[in-house]
């Protein structure tokens, strides 16, 4: 078949770009599977593997799809301005705290995610092992890591620093800088800390190489985490907290859970009773972008068959007030 996928924001990712990577690494196992893909993105796109059309929002969506392509499905992957006229799904990557009624082809990213909608619609995100190349399974690791915005409190990167320096492990921060100007002039004093900034591909990728544990005591319901696949893929288990999708993923051979900071710093210490082998083994067995690519296709055919993914449009079941959930 042939599928339009459709993004506002540009294609390949140089850096984090989650949502960006995932419909590339999607696109990429569906040309594989001898499917055409094409992408409507915004100017400045390229691929090597699929034709890409301009895309530009403040334009009636329905006339920026490309005619008489044969395209058999578009999949969106945030809300546009007009209902698609060919079969659609929307994917919805990230959470939302408002109750309006999404489409009724909305696939959310988490068990967890879609049940927040009062849904059962779901495909868990995969990664391309070609992006990240050796896992270096065997190599010795000196430190744990933390991996996502810094800037964005959620992520609770203070927690992680708290946790790392009473475990006693250095940690290495990637996604943040000692000095954060973006929420507020803050410093960050902890010398076992070590800020890597943003990076992408190999840069990142040798960090996570050297790392014995992935620490994300975020505050809020994780969507999916796109983080966890990618330090699981590297042989780190994952510390964090129950929240989101983390209790779906994070089995009790592959990490521990908890919204106690000293129930974290207690399990690092018994880091090494886990395998690196089977926590990349995991991920490969179970988030890879071609078990991604084959669960979408069950819901394209489901759709181009003539049935909803939802048989009411999804809504929020409960408005969240609280800004941070809690982390003792």
């Amino acid at each position: 078949m042939h599928i339009l996928i459709v993004n506002n924001t540009p294609i390949p990712a140089l850096k984090y770009g989650g949502t960006e990577r995932v419909i590339w690494w999607l696109g990429k196992a569906l040309v594989k599977a001898g499917h055409k893909v094409s992408y409507l993105v915004p100017a400045g796109s390229s691929c090597s593997f699929a034709d890409v059309y301009p895309f530009n929002p403040s334009l009636p969506f329905n006339t920026q799809v490309p005619a008489n392509k044969g395209i058999d499905l578009i999949h969106l992957n945030h809300t546009v301005n007009e209902t698609p006229l060919l079969p659609s799904v929307m994917t919805l990557h990230g959470n939302l705290n408002e109750q309006f009624p999404l489409p009724l082809n909305t696939i959310f990213v988490s068990r967890n995610h879609a049940e927040r909608f009062c849904s059962d619609s779901f495909v868990h995100n995969g990664i391309d092992p070609d992006d990240y190349g050796d896992p270096a399974l065997s190599r010795s690791r000196s430190y744990i890591h933390f991996l996502g915005d810094a800037a964005w409190r959620i992520k609770n990167v203070q927690g992680a620093i708290n946790v790392s320096r009473n475990a006693g492990l250095s940690l290495h921060v990637i996604g943040g800088h000692r000095f954060n100007f973006n929420q507020g002039i803050r410093l960050t004093f902890d010398r076992h800390v070590h800020f890597h900034g943003m990076k992408g591909g190999e840069e990142k990728n040798e960090i996570l190489r050297g790392s014995k544990a992935f620490l994300f005591p975020v505050r809020w319901h994780e969507p999916f985490g796109l983080a966890l696949i990618e330090s699981l893929y590297f042989g780190c288990p994952v510390f964090g907290t129950p929240y989101g999708s983390l209790p779906e993923i994070v089995q009790a051979d592959i990490g521990f859970l908890s919204a106690k900071s000293t129930e974290l710093v207690d399990a690092l210490a018994h880091i090494d009773a886990y395998q690196p082998r089977y926590c990349h083994d995991y991920a490969m067995a179970y988030f890879s972008s071609a078990i991604m690519m084959r669960s979408y296709l069950s819901k394209y055919e489901k759709v181009l068959n003539g049935y909803t993914l939802n048989t009411h449009p999804p809504v929020l079941k409960e408005i969240q007030y609280e800004k941070f959930l809690p982390f003792e």
